[in-house]
């Protein structure tokens, strides 16, 4: 018995995969990425792998990893066609992450997942990642597009990041010397940042259904407000680092100040924050109004205007915080560190 070949050849794009806009996508983000190279690079984009050698500044490098994603701020990125800035999200979700152990972010690699490939959408993403890399001194020498169709809804994608940084093995920031007594500062965020969305598009659902969206937050239109990129805080910590003999950082992302904090805290200790200490954007009076929820669940859900703590002695407080102001953050005394007893490791009063 015979068989006869199909009578209409089916390629690849056929199929839905277009590698010509995959190549065109490469060459959109290669000067983009080439503006983020630092000492260490040996090779740029387009290899099998990136080639990064450790400064030789560092005596007992100890690399520090770290991966996230963006989440279901991403699904704004969609509704309002606001993509430029959700690659800033990604970047700053692991060097922030990587900072807290008092590393310096090295390089970066993202993954960029979609159905269909429009190439200006992924430039736009990517243009933003390489931003954010510009920002903290972190150099991109690598990525993934991945174009699958039928995985995703036409016009969405997804994203993933992945951070690798360096410290010397003595300056490694665990937290363990934080005692009573200690202060607490906290940073000054963007606002969101890209964590809390769930209950953030919630909200704007609400106010949509009641006809209550406010023209602006915080001088900036809605939107804006809405989809400000997280802080990168590397490179004014990483100043303050030098300067100043700091205990412990905590970035506070997905659980807020009440389950952050205490990640970076020995057993038997807690951090008694100030209520009032830092003021409540207008942006997260708004949140709270709108999803009518108490300041436990504020404080738990978002970093709700504080997205960076650093825990230092009293003694070096105001020297630390006027550097750190001094470079640009806002800086405010949040709390102290006392010792825990019964109580809870995160007390806001």
């Amino acid at each position: 018995m015979s068989s006869s070949a199909p009578s209409t050849p089916i390629s690849y794009k056929d199929a839905g995969v277009d590698i010509d806009a995959g190549d065109a996508l490469v060459e959109r983000i290669k000067p983009l990425a080439k503006k983020t190279m630092r000492e260490g690079v040996l090779a740029g984009i387009g290899g099998f792998g990136a080639l990064f050698e450790v400064p030789k500044r560092y005596k007992e490098p100890v690399l520090v990893s770290g991966t996230d994603g963006v989440g279901t701020k991403l699904k704004l990125a969609f509704e309002w066609n606001m993509h430029d800035t959700v690659g800033i999200d990604l970047v700053a979700m692991s060097v922030n992450d990587v900072l807290v152990q008092g590393a310096e972010p090295l390089f970066f690699l993202d993954y960029f997942a979609c159905g269909k490939l429009d190439v200006d959408t992924a430039a736009a993403v990517v243009g933003g990642i390489a931003k954010g890399c510009e920002l903290s001194g972190c150099a991109l020498i690598g990525g993934e597009t991945a174009e699958m169709p039928g995985m995703y809804p036409a016009g969405e994608y997804d994203l993933a990041g992945f951070a690798v940084g360096a410290v010397e093995k003595s300056k490694i920031l665990t937290g363990k010397d934080v005692a009573p007594g200690d202060v607490v500062l906290g940073l000054a965020s963007h606002g969101v940042h890209s964590n809390g969305f769930s209950l953030v598009r919630k909200c704007i659902d609400r106010a949509e259904a009641a006809g209550t969206v406010p023209a602006t937050l915080d001088g900036k239109p809605f939107k804006q407000a809405i989809m400000e990129p997280t802080r990168l805080y590397v490179k004014n910590v990483l100043a303050a680092l030098a300067a100043h003999p700091i205990k412990a950082l905590a970035h506070i992302t997905g659980g807020g100040l009440l389950e952050n904090i205490p990640r970076v805290l020995p057993d038997g200790t807690a951090a008694h924050l100030k209520k009032g200490s830092w003021p409540q954007t207008e942006l997260f009076a708004w949140l709270q109004k709108t999803a009518g929820i108490d300041d436990i669940e504020m404080n738990r859900t978002f970093n709700n205007g504080i997205g960076m703590v650093v825990v230092v002695d009293a003694a070096n407080a105001e020297a630390t915080a006027a550097t750190l102001r001094a470079a640009g953050e806002q800086v405010y005394a949040i709390g102290t560190i006392a010792a825990r007893g019964e109580g809870a490791a995160v007390v806001v009063a």
